[in-house]
């Protein structure tokens, strides 16, 4: 069974570990789901990128090395795919407080609609009937991992087979996957609908899991539903406007610094934090913020030893907060004697969900919350307006920005 300890050197390991399969080996196995414990065609990095234990930018720096950009270009491009998403939902993040506002309609429905909290509770607990998605739903409560090809189709059977809210499904994955962030989460089960490349739904077939589950499954076709059209009916205005990136501030070496480590970031000592006045350090765990509903131990476990994990790097004496009192973080910046909080930019989801809701405090405060952005991100996200083909063809711009 895969099991993950959430430090940068157990990272790191698997980072050099992989590195020999980057290349054809990964191009030509990594559609196949061979199950918990055998997932040796794919790294399974993506709970340590998720936080960045591990960067991007190493990860394809390491495989271009290792593979040539010939040999490594479909690897390259899945780790890009992340940095894709996250990018596309800060240029569009009324698709998250659409789907954040859905969901919370969603759940109300489950709690007045008996037969579809039965139906909900089935599919959750891997007991509707159907082999594989009752083995994927075990294997992601009891690992936190998922296949990618898995998740694709584990979503398409909730949606189209099992008739099922999709919103209610990403909260389900969001709430157990190590790897879960809101863009990667949210836009995934998006693409899957129909909804984010619109009018193209994508269909779970018998044929297709027969393939590339190693015969560990045989689905009958008439198990399925045939997909012939998505959910894009449900948003008939479309895609709502690409806006401009959110505007940041960078921490102002002259004012005393309160240091914050989130989950979004733990490499924080990437940063240039010599040239800053730092009065003291947190970590803000924020896991529990995913969803109303209970979040897996698996996540909350991972997430407090990757913060654990940084705090040891940069500062033995670091104070560990929960996202609870969004006032709560003024006021620890105000007992340092800190007018500024220097974090790594956090994303669209519910940790910068709760830092907009301690901002009038911050302000009351005179504490100005600034945010290093990393180049990767920078890179990419002008890119992600659009669909993947567009960031696929400035790959090698991007490349050069960040790797120079």
């Amino acid at each position: 069974m895969t099991t993950f300890r959430a430090t940068r050197a157990d990272g790191e390991a698997i980072l050099q570990a992989f590195a020999p399969r980057m290349g054809r080996r990964y191009a030509n196995g990594r559609n196949t789901d061979r199950g918990p414990g055998a997932h040796k065609a794919v790294s399974v990095l993506s709970p340590y990128i998720r936080r960045r234990l591990v960067l991007e930018q190493d990860t394809v720096a390491l495989a271009l090395a290792t593979h040539g950009p010939e040999e490594a270009d479909k690897f390259v491009q899945e780790v890009i795919w992340r940095g894709y998403f996250k990018g596309w939902l800060e240029r569009r993040p009324q698709v998250w407080h659409s789907y954040r506002a859905g969901l919370e309609a969603d759940l109300s429905t489950l709690d007045r609609d008996r037969r579809l909290r039965r139906d909900v509770e089935r599919a959750t607990d891997g007991q509707t009937g159907l082999a594989c998605f009752d083995a994927w739903a075990a294997e992601l409560r009891e690992t936190g991992y998922l296949h990618n090809h898995a998740r694709m189709w584990f979503a398409s059977i909730w949606i189209f087979t099992l008739g099922l809210p999709w919103r209610l499904g990403a909260d389900f994955f969001y709430r157990h996957l190590l790897d879960g962030d809101a863009a990667s989460n949210t836009l995934g089960w998006r693409w899957v609908a129909g909804l984010h490349t619109r009018g193209k739904p994508y269909p779970a077939e018998a044929q297709n899991i027969a393939a590339f589950t190693a015969g560990r499954f045989a689905p009958r076709p008439s198990d399925l539903a045939e997909v012939t059209q998505g959910l894009e009916t449900t948003e008939p205005d479309g895609l709502p406007p690409v806006l401009p990136l959110r505007a940041i501030s960078d921490p102002d070496p002259g004012r005393p610094t309160a240091l914050l480590i989130t989950d979004e970031d733990c490499r924080v000592e990437d940063f240039d934090l010599a040239a800053l006045e730092i009065r003291t350090t947190a970590t803000l765990s924020g896991s529990h913020l995913r969803s109303v509903l209970p979040v897996s131990d698996l996540v909350t476990r991972f997430e407090a030893e990757a913060l654990a994990d940084a705090a040891r790097r940069l500062d033995a004496n670091a104070v560990s907060m929960q996202a609870a009192d969004p006032a709560a973080l003024a006021k620890w910046a105000v007992a340092a004697g800190a007018t500024q909080i220097a974090t790594p930019y956090v994303t669209q989801g519910p940790l910068r969900d709760w830092l907009d809701q301690a901002a009038p405090a911050l302000a009351r405060a005179g504490i100005a919350l600034c945010e290093w952005r990393r180049d990767w991100d920078t890179a990419i996200w002008p890119h992600a307006t659009a669909g993947f083909f567009k960031v696929r063809q400035n790959i090698p711009r991007i490349l050069k920005q960040v790797l120079a």
